[in-house]
């Protein structure tokens, strides 16, 4: 599930062309009026450029031509009735109302064809997006799963911040990770990891290799040759789980990541690993050797959650970091889905509706 935090309408203030209309179309009657009782002293007909300029707001380019073109004629028709049709004074405004009424529309048309070919990229960019950050199944073997996720880039339906999951054929396996950076900048290295995972874990390697070739893929790509500086910093904190589906453990390899949240009978209690690994693609080419895998007890009935630090990192306005240990103790709640849901909207609230990093949460509760 994709959340964002930024509230974007599907339509525009200005979806309603036809009711808007009423604006510069009562402007030009107005002006007329306006102008037929001022007489000859003063001459308003100029104003009547602000009427397709209205329009433009909200209108597509024909809309603005016709309503130009009512304009322009109001404006012969001013210009006849004060018996000044030939005057250069007034054929001067007639010129400069045409000309601005031209660049007008020819501006609308640009705007609007630049607006498609915007909505066509964002169309391509949220399928590529949905497709390589794909939602979590809600059942994996015996267990029931629920995620949520919230980028901080604005326009982005991910970031720096990434789960997956994949069967095996006695359980199954997942990865939760925080990609160095944050937002658009981080969805190359994060496209890069989960390609890598999900090629390589239902081949079904033990943990330790597939975390080593993880780490490798990472590190390989940081000391590719590249002009941004940045591409030789990236790391990425993970953790990799596998979760058997018939004995009740949990086996956890964790690369620099925060610590997943397990709930047995009530009590809320960190896996902390006692040798954690390094962040993925720091140090050098790695081995499976280099990585232990810890076991950890996962009976029918607990939940765990895994999360990344733009969860346990945000902050109030009192610089207060979000006590999500505390949360889950204290609500008792069983449902994965609802859970996750629950954390979403307290964590906005505890940070004042905008994060800073991107979040990620998974629950994964262990079926009876």
């Amino acid at each position: 599930m994709h959340l964002r935090h930024r509230s974007r309408g599907a339509e525009g203030p200005w979806h309603n062309s036809r009711a808007l209309l009423a604006a510069p179309l009562g402007l030009i009657a107005l002006i007329m009026v306006l102008d037929l009782w001022t007489g000859r002293s003063i001459q308003l007909g100029p104003l009547l450029v602000v009427a397709p300029a209205i329009t433009a707001t909200f209108g597509s380019p024909r809309l603005v031509a016709l309503v130009a073109a009512l304009a322009v004629g109001a404006q012969l028709l001013l210009s006849a009735l004060l018996g000044g049709l030939t005057t250069a004074n007034h054929q001067a405004q007639i010129g400069a109302l045409l000309t601005i009424s031209l660049f007008v529309v020819g501006f609308r048309y640009a705007h609007e064809r630049h607006e498609r070919q915007l909505g066509r990229a964002r169309l391509v960019a949220d399928v590529i997006q949905r497709y390589l950050l794909r939602p979590l199944p809600h059942r994996v073997g015996p267990l029931r799963v629920a995620a949520v996720y919230v980028a901080a880039e604005a326009e982005a339906l991910m970031g720096g911040d990434l789960y997956a999951t994949a069967r095996t054929p006695d359980g199954s396996r997942f990865l939760i990770g925080d990609v160095r950076g944050k937002g658009l900048p981080a969805i190359g290295s994060t496209t890069l990891l989960l390609g890598a995972f999900h090629a390589a874990a239902h081949r079904n390697p033990p943990l330790a290799r597939l975390v080593a070739h993880l780490h490798n893929t990472v590190y390989w790509d940081t000391v590719a040759p590249s002009d941004d500086p940045d591409n030789m910093e990236g790391f990425v904190t993970a953790a990799m789980l596998d979760i058997p589906d018939e004995e009740p453990v949990i086996r956890l390899i964790s690369c620099g990541h925060p610590p997943p949240l397990l709930v047995h009978k009530g009590r809320v209690t960190a896996l902390t690993v006692r040798d954690p690994a390094l962040p993925l693609g720091v140090g050098s080419d790695m081995e499976a050797d280099d990585y232990e895998v810890e076991t950890f007890p996962f009976e029918a009935g607990d939940l765990l959650l895994l999360y990344t630090d733009g969860v346990s990192e945000a902050r109030d306005a009192r610089g207060v970091f979000y006590p999500i240990a505390e949360r889950i103790a204290a609500w008792r709640e069983r449902d994965p889905q609802r859970l996750v849901q629950r954390l979403h909207d307290d964590l906005l609230g505890h940070a004042g509706g905008n994060l800073t990093d991107d979040a990620a949460l998974v629950a994964v509760l262990r079926c009876r």
